[in-house]
């Protein structure tokens, strides 16, 4: 007889979920209407406290997960770390799922991509570094990505023993944790390889990481084109999390990204690296290599992760070919804030990505696709050939600069390890170089079209990071470091940066805005003058937030604040021009900016 009940029990659960109503709240936008018989891979969210296991003298009844399964659904895998599960349901059985009390968000397993020495560490001054004694000895640095080949300048030094002290392949189907992309590799390089293939009397360029003595712990996620889900980076986060301890994980690097479909606080991923941040490891970010996109003129084109308040996003500059910085400017594909959803001020800095040559994976997708990015021996050898170098390999993008900001977080927990992850951006923020032009232009030589940018806080945040003025800092966050909010006045036709209460910014003279982004980012009105905030910080309407841009400088336009093209249209977010293009996701592989 109680056989028979828990069986009614069962049918009764499957029958009232099955009639209901999608409670679209807790669907991404993907899933809103999504055809009833077709399957989609899924994130469903939990809220805390529910059982994600199924024990007990109930069976089917009292573990509500198993939901999932009466719905005809399959369970692929837990993601604790997001109190969650990745499954694969029906239209029907989402809709149905949707209904659950326990269930506070359901998202597709969305695709994700990458998000794609010499001149560049001596821009952010990381000899300065390294002459101190700084090159991030004992720091483990997370690598989430396509893999990490075997490369002489990931060694300990000449001996034959690996710096990339743990590796682990999360792609489907493929164990090898060996780099068949192209592009873990290079980053790679860029955090911690130490240019031992590129040094000696021969050589007339050493390409080093900016932490050439730091551990990798390679955790293999983007398979052999570059591509992988949601739910293989929340797990590859997961792991770094349970390593911690072992290898010292103080940094991951997430050189990836993908389209914002909803709130951070509601996204699966960068709920993921939140978590990472609150287990005291800095997350670091690509911001995406949108910027081209003309409707905005690369506004609101930043990924995520990278639209998540606490982590370090960054933005890509180009060296320009010289050691000194003073003549370096953005890369016009380097994405822009705010971001989409949230409008948060993003990216938090910027550092060189253009044109970055690192370490080569031999026989990668990328080392075939692109033979003309493989470095000669004349680029490196005195009197080298032009023979093509088995080593090296030519990289842009933002993918690129978050490597460098990756080492350099390294090298700065090398000498200040109990400096927390909202310590380590805060310092990096107020420390970085603001000195810029008011705006740049460049023309691509394929198309004829020019992009200007304008030296923003939208497109190069607090500035240009600056390792040697880090570490000579002794400034220390009493708060979290969470990006600001953006929010547009159609009163006065004036944007407003509106800090979070839990945050260090606008706290002391050294934390106010204008200090950490730099006084003329805060131009109010329309004569372009430069304000110190003080006017818009005692507005009684808008106290203690700092005025931007006046109408004149595009922010009171309808074109971008008001305007279904940014905030939420098909246009942006949906189309193929902007997310399913060659053109942006190729920049980390093309050849970057003259």
């Amino acid at each position: 007889m109680w056989g028979d009940m828990k069986r009614l029990l069962a049918l009764l659960l499957i029958v009232s979920a099955t009639v209901a109503y999608a409670n679209d709240a807790k669907l991404s936008p993907e899933l809103q209407n999504y055809p009833s018989n077709q399957q989609a891979q899924v994130i469903v969210q939990y809220a805390p406290g529910t059982q994600l296991s199924c024990t007990g003298l109930l069976g089917l009844v009292d573990c509500l997960l198993n939901d999932i399964v009466n719905l005809g659904g399959t369970i692929l895998g837990q993601l604790p770390i997001v109190n969650g599960v990745v499954a694969v349901l029906d239209g029907n059985g989402i809709q149905s799922l949707s209904n659950q009390s326990n269930v506070v968000y359901i998202s597709t397993d969305r695709p994700l991509n990458s998000s794609g020495f010499s001149d560049q560490a001596v821009a952010v001054n990381a000899p300065f570094a390294w002459q101190s004694g700084y090159t991030g000895a004992g720091i483990g640095v997370a690598l989430i990505d396509s893999g990490v080949s075997s490369h002489p300048d990931l060694d300990l030094g000449i001996l034959p023993l690996s710096r990339v002290v743990y590796s682990q392949s999360f792609v489907v189907g493929n164990t090898s944790t060996t780099d068949q992309f192209g592009h873990g590799t290079h980053v790679a390089g860029l955090i911690a390889g130490d240019g031992l293939s590129s040094t000696g009397p021969l050589f007339t360029q050493t390409f080093t990481g900016m932490a050439p003595s730091a551990s990798i712990v390679n955790l293999r996620v983007l398979d052999q084109n570059g591509e992988g889900t949601d739910s293989l980076v929340i797990a590859a986060i997961s792991q770094a999390i349970s390593l911690k301890s072992r290898y010292n994980i103080r940094v991951i690097n997430l050189s990836l990204g993908r389209a914002i479909y909803e709130s951070y606080k509601l996204d699966p991923l960068c709920q993921a690296a939140e978590q990472a941040w609150k287990n005291g490891i800095v997350v670091v970010v690509a911001a995406g290599n949108n910027g081209r996109y003309l409707p905005t003129d690369g506004y609101a084109t930043v990924t995520s992760p990278g639209n998540d308040p606490y982590v370090i996003t960054v933005g890509a500059m180009k060296p320009m070919g010289t050691p000194t910085r003073t003549d370096d400017l953005i890369a016009s594909y380097s994405s822009k804030g705010p971001t989409d959803v949230d409008a948060v001020v993003k990216p938090d800095i910027v550092a060189p990505g253009n044109l970055l040559i690192s370490l080569e994976a031999p026989n990668s997708t990328l080392f075939s696709e692109f033979p003309a990015n493989q470095v000669p021996y004349s680029e490196y050898v005195a009197g080298g050939s032009s023979a093509i170098s088995p080593t090296y390999f030519t990289l842009s993008g933002t993918s690129m600069a978050t490597g460098v900001v990756s080492g350099l977080v390294a090298d700065l927990l090398q000498k200040s390890p109990s400096l927390t992850p909202d310590q380590v951006k805060a310092r990096l923020m107020l420390t970085a170089y603001k000195t810029f032009p008011q705006s740049s232009s460049t023309t691509d030589p394929t198309t004829g079209i020019t992009y200007t940018d304008q030296y923003d806080v939208f497109t190069i945040g607090a500035g240009y990071v600056d390792i040697q003025a880090a570490l000579g800092s002794t400034a220390v966050a009493k708060g979290t470091a969470m990006s600001p909010i953006a929010t547009f006045n159609s009163n006065t036709d004036q944007v407003f940066m509106t800090d979070d209460p839990s945050a260090v910014w606008n706290t002391s003279t050294t934390w106010s805005n204008t200090a950490v982004w730099g006084a003329s980012q805060f131009v109010t009105g329309t004569t372009g003058a430069v304000s110190n905030g003080a006017n818009a910080a005692s507005n009684s309407q808008l106290a203690g937030n700092e005025a931007l841009w006046g109408s004149e400088a595009l922010w009171g336009s309808e074109a971008l604040w008001g305007s279904e093209a940014l905030w939420g249209s098909e246009a942006l977010w949906g189309s193929e021009a902007l997310w399913g293009s060659e053109a942006l996701w190729g920049s980390d592989f093309s050849g970057g900016e003259n």
